[in-house]
């Protein structure tokens, strides 16, 4: 299977015209959609599904700015390390230990106020962040890259916390 850039027919890069992966998407399904294939043989059904389902997999993780980061990484050999590399400059685990204080007042208090701007700073700061590993990737340094999509990762569960917090 090709991957996901190439299946779309677009530039393997982080900055992408979501419309023009769009279009791409839906020209793709037109071509192996399985309900265009309710007359072919098993083998042609299956192999409908299979391109179906790898461009669904592909729109899904293209469309998205952290996974499509994630995919470049691993695309030019750098493996997030995930589980394992928890590591972040003193910096940003200050800021962290900060906001979760700042939840922790708000989710005590019931501060719907704060916990509304709270959440506004978190993700002005992911959206930074994404940005951030967008230029790495641009200037071919995946390892940083790698970290910076790593601190977006710890800001996505921040925000659910706070997203929870509202249910």
């Amino acid at each position: 299977m090709q991957n996901h850039f190439a299946l779309f027919h677009l530039p393997m890069q982080f900055e992408l015209d979501r419309a023009q992966l769009d279009t791409a998407y839906r020209e793709v399904q037109s071509r192996v959609h399985p309900d265009k294939f309710v007359q072919a043989g098993d083998a042609e059904k299956r192999v409908a599904m299979q391109w179906a389902t790898q461009a669904n997999e592909a729109f899904q993780t293209l469309k998205d700015p952290l996974k499509r980061a994630t995919y470049l990484c691993h695309l030019n050999g750098v493996d997030l390390q995930t589980e394992s590399n928890t590591s972040m400059p003193a910096s940003f685990l200050m800021q962290q230990m900060e906001w979760r204080e700042a939840f922790d007042d708000a989710r005590h208090s019931h501060d719907m106020a704060a916990m509304m701007q709270l959440e506004k700073e978190v993700q002005a700061r992911l959206k930074a962040q994404t940005a951030k590993a967008g230029t790495a990737i641009a200037s071919g340094d995946f390892p940083a890259a790698a970290q910076d999509i790593r601190a977006c990762l710890f800001l996505e569960k921040f925000l659910a916390d706070i997203a929870a917090f509202d249910d």
